[in-house]
This record gives structure tokens, sequence and C-alpha cells, in this order.
């Protein structure tokens, strides 16, 4: 199963894309993505104001209804107690989301009794079930393969966006340990990836899943060891630079949304790095009855 993280895109008036957001929404599920991702990292969160969020979050949340895709919302903060609030006011939402993705909290390093404690309250409150983002390089908070079937063992933690920036011993332990029936570890370090899949995750959060996305999901159904490597070298030439910016730089490219626009404090993505990616993308394989990709000339 492969989930996208949406990118939110920007017009040339700065203000969010409407029509491209939904546009590219439906061509992810066109391609065989299983869900849709609202207000994560790669939707620049932290440079939305509260009414570009809820736009953001009802025009996915309603093609994923249409679609009838999984629908999963980023919940973002490091107060438990806000935190709950934020998941509670789910359930008015205009479209209630089928998951809420949150994060470890960050920059406290609660350890791992308090973030267990914190997932504990959360999910009491929580009228969806939680995925928790698991992403030590930004949270600042490690977490072992015991504390995480901790986590697994809550009531309503349904699974983990996993992105530790490698394989690692605790790694190999959880997914080769007990984990409770339907729990979803997802593979959220898109270079990494394919070798979480290979280790038994059941699919992953990519964000470079905007680009290629049915050879993502070809991956995930068949583990071919070769589309790995070229999809890990797209992974690679994406986060050249600090995501999205390269991402919206290919997609702009590849005429999908008007402008390649990031928001401050990311800067817009180098020439050499989009031409990188734009070449690990050509070098694709075709896969069956689809044309091989083709790399579109470099708007500037």
């Amino acid at each position: 199963m492969i989930h996208v993280p949406l990118i939110t895109p920007f017009g040339t008036d700065g203000l969010v894309a409407v029509d491209a957001l939904e546009r590219l929404a439906h061509e992810m599920l066109d391609e065989g993505a299983a869900g849709l991702v609202a207000l994560g990292t790669t939707a620049e969160v932290a440079a939305l104001d509260e009414d570009e969020k809820a736009l953001v979050g009802a025009v996915v949340g309603r093609v994923c209804r249409e679609r009838g895709a999984r629908f999963t919302l980023g919940v973002g903060a490091g107060d438990t107690r806000r935190a709950a609030a934020e998941l509670a006011a789910l359930a008015a939402l205009p479209v209630v989301p089928d998951a809420a993705l949150v994060t470890v909290p960050s920059f406290t390093r609660p350890g791992e009794a308090g973030v267990a404690a914190h997932f504990a309250a959360l999910a009491e409150h929580s009228p969806v079930p939680l995925f928790v983002y698991h992403i030590p390089y930004r949270t600042g908070q490690a977490l072992s393969a015991r504390a995480l079937r901790e986590l697994a063992a809550i009531p309503g933690v349904a699974g983990f966006k996993y992105a530790v920036g490698g394989i690692d011993s605790d790694t190999v332990d959880l997914l080769g340990g007990e984990l409770p029936p339907g729990f979803e570890v997802l593979a959220g370090d898109d270079l990494f990836a394919p070798a979480l899949l290979a280790l038994g995750a059941a699919g992953g959060i990519l964000a470079a899943a905007h680009l290629a996305t049915a050879h993502w999901v070809e991956l995930a159904a068949t583990g071919d060891p070769a589309l790995g490597h070229r999809l890990a070298s797209l992974a690679a030439a994406l986060f050249r630079e600090p995501n999205p910016v390269v991402t919206k730089a290919v997609l702009h490219a590849q005429s999908r949304i008007p402008t390649p626009t990031v928001r401050l404090p990311l800067l817009p993505a180098h020439p050499e790095s989009v031409e990188a990616a734009l070449t690990a993308f050509a070098a694709l394989p075709a896969l069956p009855g689809r044309a091989a990709a083709q790399p579109p000339r470099l708007v500037t």
C-alpha cells in the first residue's frame, strides 16, 4: 500500500492552487495509490495558515471519499492537551479522516515512557485511528523496538510511519517480531523504503511517490529488487535538497502544478538538482502496458 503525502501547490498569486491540488490527488489515485495524506511535512504545513489547512484538508478528503481511498490527515502538536483537542475536533470536519498521522513529540524528548503516555492519552480523545510518525532525526526522540511494540499495543494506534534514517537492529527487530493483527508499519524514509518493504513493511507514506506512483505501487506488490534500486536512486535525487523543493520543481517541469513555489524558510531547488531528478525519473523501466518514462524539458 502506497500513500502519497501531498504537496501544497501554489499559484502565481502565492495562494493555494486548489484545482492543481485536486488534479494531483486524482492522478495519484489513478496511478494506484491506496490513499493520500494531507497536511504532512511535505505539504509545508508549518507555512500554511488555519484557513489554508482547512481548505487543503477538505479538498483532499473529498477526493478520497469520491475515490474510496484512505484519507489520512496530519495533526501536529507537541503538547498532549493541544494535540488531544485537535484530534477531538476531527469529528466535526466536513470530511472526517480515516486516520490521523501524529508525530512523536519533538524537542521536549519526553523519553519512551512519556511517548507511550502521550499516545495513550491521544488515543482516548481521537475519533479516528492514529498512525505514529516516528522520525527521530527530526524529533530528537529515539525509540527502541520494545517501546514501539508498547505503542502498537495501545488501542486506537493502528500503525507507524517509520522513518529512522536507515536500517538498524531495532528496525529488523520490529519488523521481525509480533505486532497486533492488521497493524501497519509504513516506510517513511523514501531512500530506504525499498529495503523496509523487503523486510516486511506493509507499504509506505512516500513523498517520492508523487513521481512514478505506479512504479512504487509495483514495488510494494512485487518487491522487485532492480526496481527498488531505481526508485531509491529517484528518492535520493528528490531529497538532495530539503523536501519538497525538488519534488515541486519536477512537478512544475512536468506541467502538473502551476509554479514550483515553496514558502520560506524553504528556498527554490537548484536547476542541477531538478535535472538530476528528471534523469533518475527517465531511467525507470517501463511497466507492463505502460510506456517508459520520458523526461520533460525543464521549465525555467
